[in-house]
């Protein structure tokens, strides 16, 4: 049976920077306020003409560059992204236009902030089912285009970026306890819970109803963090790093300590950048790799969650 791999990654930001002191500007917050509650400092803003597969592409190419592979070697682009505000042609499409890549399967995938997990996992089914060989799976939003200004409580929270990886076949390992460098996938959802992250409306606008979220992240997603390890027949001691969706702070270090990864770097990409919805596993976990901070071949927990009250995990092996 063939399993897949992570072979390389990339990641993309917008050059403009915002401060907490440049919101404290234009809202009633402050630098104290925000770092306090969500432990962000700065985010990065795209342009006004810069586009969710603008950032997607420059994500791409540079994963594609260090895989080594050519742009005729893609037969599968999946996007990941909840702020496309074109309907068609997708943001797939248009990367691979914008890529030069020849004639691959392009499918955008809305699961807000599990967008990146969902992605992975139906690359990886694809290759195993045999319908692809060589995917580019990318997570790219630009969050800040569906921003209330005027609320302090979500305006603060919001970054722009591209995260993206090439993820290949490979022969499933013959050892039993070898893992596959992409992990089963455990995913799920609280639809009932749907409505407590929302963008909706026209213009489109984001609203979340934060305690709850906090409250249902915090308790009820260490033990499927758990789980995932389970499934990828890893203990959580064992794991090199975590990277959990980049939301807040005062989410990522209570999960991470009660999944009780104790050797593991946690990710804490968000104080630079912000919550960057489907963008910010990709994002942190290629910042991570360019550092050199996880040793290739170790065991990554990656782990969605947010929109819909949407989640989906599996360990890695990094590239």
């Amino acid at each position: 049976m063939t399993g897949s791999r992570i072979l390389a990654l990339g990641h993309y930001q917008p050059a403009k920077v915002l401060t907490n002191d440049d919101l404290a500007a234009i809202v009633d917050t402050s630098d104290e306020w925000i770092r306090s509650r969500v432990g962000i400092r700065t985010r990065h803003i795209a342009r006004p003409d810069e586009t969710v597969d603008e950032m997607a592409a420059e994500a791409a190419a540079k994963a594609l560059a260090n895989s080594g592979l050519s742009p005729a070697d893609i037969d599968l682009v999946l996007v990941a992204t909840s702020t496309a505000l074109d309907r068609s042609p997708n943001m797939a499409a248009r990367v691979a236009a914008r890529l030069g890549l020849g004639s691959p399967a392009t499918m955008d995938l809305n699961v807000v902030c599990a967008g990146f997990t969902h992605a992975l996992a139906t690359a990886d089914h694809a290759i195993r089912a045999g319908a692809a060989t060589r995917a580019l799976v990318i997570g790219a939003e630009k969050f800040t285009e569906v921003a209330d200004w005027s609320d302090r409580s979500t305006c603060v929270l919001l970054g722009d970026g591209a995260g993206a990886a090439v993820v290949v076949a490979e022969d499933a390992p013959e050892g039993a306890g070898d893992a596959p460098g992409v992990g089963p996938v455990v995913w799920g959802s609280v639809p009932e819970m749907g409505h407590a992250v929302r963008i909706e409306g026209t213009p489109p606008r984001f609203t979340q109803e934060g305690q709850a979220v906090y409250r249902w992240a915090t308790t009820q997603l260490p033990p499927i963090t758990r789980q995932v390890c389970e499934r990828a027949g890893v203990v959580p001691e064992e794991l090199a790093a975590v990277v959990l969706h980049q939301a807040n702070l005062r989410i990522i270090e209570p999960v991470a300590r009660k999944l009780g990864a104790v050797n593991a770097v946690i990710a804490r990409d968000v104080v630079e950048s912000g919550n960057t919805s489907a963008a910010s596993i990709p994002l942190a976990l290629s910042k991570l790799v360019e550092r050199g901070e996880i040793a290739s071949g170790a065991p990554v927990l990656l782990f969605g969650f947010g929109g819909n009250l949407s989640y989906a995990g599996q360990v890695v092996r990094c590239p």
